[in-house]
C-alpha cells in the first residue's frame, strides 16, 4: 500500500505527517506502506521550512533529507490512499484522478466539519509548528489504528 500526503507547499504539514507515520508504522514493525508527501502548489526542491525541521527534531524525527514535490497525477496514480490536510487539496487531487482514494486526513481519522482541517503553520511561531505536529500525530495515531482495522476485516 502506498500513502500520500497532501497539503499546499509540501514543506510544513504533509512533510511532517510523512515523518511521523513512517515512524509510526516503523515502531509497529510494519514494512508493507509506503508514505510519500506532495505539495499542490510546491516549489520542486524546496527543503522543509525551518518550524517544520526543528519541531521534528525535537520528535527525534529528521527532516533534513526532505525535497518538496508537486502533486501530479503520476503521484495520484501509484498512491492507493492520500490525505489531504484540506478541502481545497482533496479537490486538487480529485483533478489528478483520485476520486475514490482521497480524504481529508482528519475525516479519515474520524473528525468532522472544520475540526477535520489541519490548519497550516507557515510563517508562525515555532509554538504553532509544536500544536500543527502534536495535531498530526493525534490524526495519525487514529488513522493508523483505521488502516489497521480495515486491514484485518480484509483478511478475515
Amino acid at each position: 500500500m502506498n500513502i500520500l500526503f497532501v497539503c499546499t507547499g509540501n514543506t510544513c504539514r504533509s512533510p511532517m505527517a510523512e515523518a511521523i507515520m513512517r515512524n509510526a508504522l516503523a515502531e509497529r514493525g510494519v514494512t508493507e506502506i509506503t508514505v510519500d508527501s506532495a505539495g499542490t502548489g510546491a516549489f520542486e526542491g524546496s527543503p522543509a521550512s525551518e518550524g517544520a525541521y526543528l519541531v521534528a527534531l525535537e520528535h527525534g524525527l529528521d527532516l533534513s533529507a526532505h525535497r518538496a514535490q508537486r502533486l501530479s497525477a503520476e503521484l495520484v496514480g501509484k498512491s492507493d490512499l492520500i490525505l489531504t490536510m484540506s478541502a481545497h487539496h482533496r479537490d486538487r487531487v480529485i483533478d489528478e484522478g483520485g476520486l475514490g482514494k482521497v480524504h481529508l486526513l482528519g475525516t479519515y481519522a474520524g473528525r468532522k466539519g472544520e475540526d477535520a482541517v489541519v490548519n497550516d503553520p507557515y510563517g508562525a511561531s515555532l509554538d504553532e509548528y509544536r500544536i500543527t505536529y502534536d495535531e498530526l500525530d493525534r490524526l495519525i495515531t487514529a488513522a493508523i489504528g483505521r488502516l489497521e482495522a480495515e486491514r484485518s476485516d480484509g483478511q478475515r
